[in-house]
């Protein structure tokens, strides 16, 4: 195993999460925990984004979804936002 990725929310994500209900905060807290942050590479698991969204990444989590930056020199992945797959890109 590679290294360990730290993840970090902006305040605006952390804002955007504590808006989900409990059962989608969990989901998507245990998906970063398990997946994101014990991969070697998180774009594996991720879409890059295009458009004004380009040097983002995306990540599904059911009908929510993750938009992050990889910061590969300090291993983190910084989490901008978080929301229903509706409304996340806006």
């Amino acid at each position: 195993m590679g290294a360990v990725w730290q993840v970090e929310f902006l305040p605006e994500a952390s804002r955007d999460l504590k808006k989900l209900g409990r059962d989608a905060q969990a989901a998507i807290l245990t998906y970063l925990r398990q997946r994101i942050a014990t991969s070697d590479n998180p774009r594996r698991f991720g879409h890059a984004l295009t458009g004004d969204k380009k040097g983002f990444w995306r990540y599904r989590v059911g009908d929510y979804r993750i938009v992050a930056a990889i910061e590969d020199n300090r291993f983190v992945v910084v989490v901008v936002a978080v929301g229903h797959r509706r409304e996340v890109y806006r």
